[in-house]
């Protein structure tokens, strides 16, 4: 059977032949940009750039040259809006092109394909000038339409508010507080057309910009929606409040919650599909109700098990730290402590461990609140305080279980900390979490608990601190000069603050403006040794143990953070924000 390539796919081949004739890019790289552009749509140019085989500025510079056409920088132009209007912007977008200058009968087109003829042929056709193409990048070109135009989400959003706007106002009339619940009205009212419209575009957008959680917050005389993007709150768009009771409740019937309930907290779950790059998804979505004194507050977490990195050495350790690590959780008993603030991903990193050491011949029991993902040939339970299964009834269970390796998901009390400890100490291998600021403070923190010193020393081997930083985004990244003093301050020695290369990301469509995409993890890891189990035993403070492990080559979540900035993977601002000075060097 012979395939015919369709005209976007000879083209494609053209530009990438002659980018491999050119020596820009290898055959090798073009299959994969190919392959990229099979799957997922786009232009050639587009994958390039994504998959980092080429910048913006080269491949511009690559087409100017090749076909004798100018290049323009469209963040440095200001382009009259009678000129913008002259394109529509469904035009704008199916050919990816703006209008930038008007001289006469001529009309100047930004371009990502300077050769597209039809393109310029239907331009021609439609204002009836003359048209001469410039050559811009394809994501500046995005961002400017998007900016000229608006956005497609804004877009969308805009007629669902206009939908809503033109519907009966008393088809969406909120219930008083003192009234009695009409639940079929408040079923009704969820299931309105514009209120479906909206609920759909607030989830799927928060899938589309890789959020990890949604917002939903009544006040006083506002109503939001907020995502958390790489650990950071943005606030995205500002519903009616007549819409307050109407959104919680379609999201609370999609999450089988008690739309009846405002008085208690609820949690349920939303499990959707979602098809996108030629694929179906599986998402879910953990949601939690909070009554507030204006409202019911919503927080929805994302877990999509796709972003879930279960490769242990993409996480962010450093090559010793991670040596480490790894000959802890291979040993046959014996504690491995997690800690951290909620949200520094120290769920992520126990499933690493748990992905690393799973095999046929162990038997992983788990006792987690709430189950986040689910992993194949692990044994996972999911807590239910209400009904009196908690962490140390759990754990009670499992040790009849034969079980070889233990998670807990928190270690929360004396109850659960002494059925740790004794697991630990009668061979099996048990990973837990702590919330302490750092390595040393969670040995002190058991103590605290009741957890005699005796017994800490002899059942935790290695203790993990870690913090989430956001990374610079590859696709906008930039040198920028920081005053050397500023890195002395920060840790650097004074040779390395004047030979030093920072970066920092611009900020792209791709990154939505912020100069950053996705995150990476700070690890602090303390290996108690004798030296450390005597220090415990004789009653030191955190503080002594932090200068000791530090005195035996521990690195330092602020140490951590610099080795990610001379990887020039992070910025001086991220570290800053998530680690404090080294009490000790």
């Amino acid at each position: 059977m012979t395939i015919t390539p369709t005209a976007g796919e000879k083209g494609a081949h053209r530009l990438g032949d002659l980018l491999v004739d050119a020596g820009k890019i290898t055959a090798e790289q073009l299959q994969m940009a190919l392959e990229a552009q099979r799957e997922e749509g786009g232009r050639l140019g587009t994958h390039l750039v994504r998959i980092d085989y080429m910048s913006d500025p080269e491949l511009v510079e690559f087409l100017a040259d090749r076909y004798g056409v100018p290049a323009v920088d469209l963040t440095d132009l200001e382009i009259d809006e009678a000129v913008i209007q002259l394109v529509p912007a469904d035009v704008a977008r199916k050919y990816t092109v703006l209008p930038v200058a008007k001289t006469g009968a001529k009309l100047t087109i930004a371009m990502a394909d300077p050769t597209n003829v039809f393109a310029m042929d239907d331009i021609k056709f439609m204002t009836g000038y003359t048209v001469e193409p410039v050559v811009a990048s394809d994501t500046a070109l995005r961002e400017a339409i998007d900016d000229y135009h608006g956005s497609t989400h804004a877009i969308e959003l805009r007629k669902v508010m206009e939908d809503i706007a033109e519907a009966d106002e008393a088809d969406l009339e909120v219930l008083d507080e003192e009234e009695d619940i009409n639940l079929q009205e408040l079923e009704q009212q969820s299931e309105e057309a514009p209120v479906v419209r909206l609920v759909n575009i607030i989830l799927t957008d928060a899938i589309k910009r890789n959020a990890s959680d949604i917002h939903i917050e009544t006040y006083e005389r506002q109503y939001r929606v907020r995502y958390r993007i790489d650990g950071v709150l943005y606030e995205m768009m500002r519903p009616p409040m007549k819409l307050k009771e109407a959104i919680a409740s379609r999201l609370k019937i999609m999450a089988k919650l008690d739309i009846a309930e405002k008085r208690l907290p609820q949690d349920g779950r939303i499990k959707i599909k979602t098809r996108g790059a030629g694929k179906v998804r599986d998402l879910d979505f953990r949601v939690s109700s909070l009554p507030t004194i204006f409202g019911e507050k919503i927080v929805m977490r994302l877990l999509d098990k796709e972003k879930l990195m279960l490769d242990m050495t993409k996480l962010g350790f450093e090559a010793d730290p991670l040596r480490r690590f790894e000959q802890a959780i291979f040993r046959p008993y014996g504690m491995v402590l997690v800690t951290g603030p909620t949200g520094s991903g120290k769920t992520n990193t126990l499933y690493s461990a748990l992905s690393r050491i799973n095999s046929p011949e162990t038997n992983i029991m788990t006792a987690e609140d709430p189950v986040e993902f689910n992993l194949e040939g692990i044994n996972q339970v999911q807590i239910k305080e209400q009904i009196g299964l908690n962490f140390a009834a759990a754990m009670r269970s499992f040790l009849r279980q034969d079980p070889n390796i233990i998670l807990v998901g928190e270690i929360r009390d004396f109850e659960t900390a002494e059925v740790a400890i004794k697991a630990a100490m009668t061979g099996h291998l048990v990973l837990s979490t702590l919330h302490t600021n750092d390595a040393p403070s969670s040995v002190n923190r058991l103590m605290n608990m009741g957890v005699e010193p005796f017994l800490v020393a002899s059942s935790v081997h290695l203790v993990v601190a870690q913090r989430l930083v956001r990374m610079i985004c590859s696709s906008c990244k930039e040198a920028v000069k920081v005053p050397p003093q500023s890195l002395v301050n920060l840790g650097f020695s004074t040779e390395e603050s004047h030979t030093l290369q920072l970066f920092k990301g611009r900020g792209c469509e791709r990154c939505s403006g912020t100069g950053y995409k996705g995150r990476l993890g700070l690890f602090e890891v303390m290996e108690v040794d004798d030296e450390i189990r005597d220090m415990v035993l004789s009653g030191a403070s955190a503080y002594e143990l932090r200068e000791k492990a530090l005195v035996n080559e521990m690195i330092s979540l602020r140490q951590s953070g610099l080795q990610k900035i001379r990887d020039g993977v992070t910025t001086i601002e991220e570290v800053v924000r998530e680690t404090v000075t080294d009490v000790a060097i």
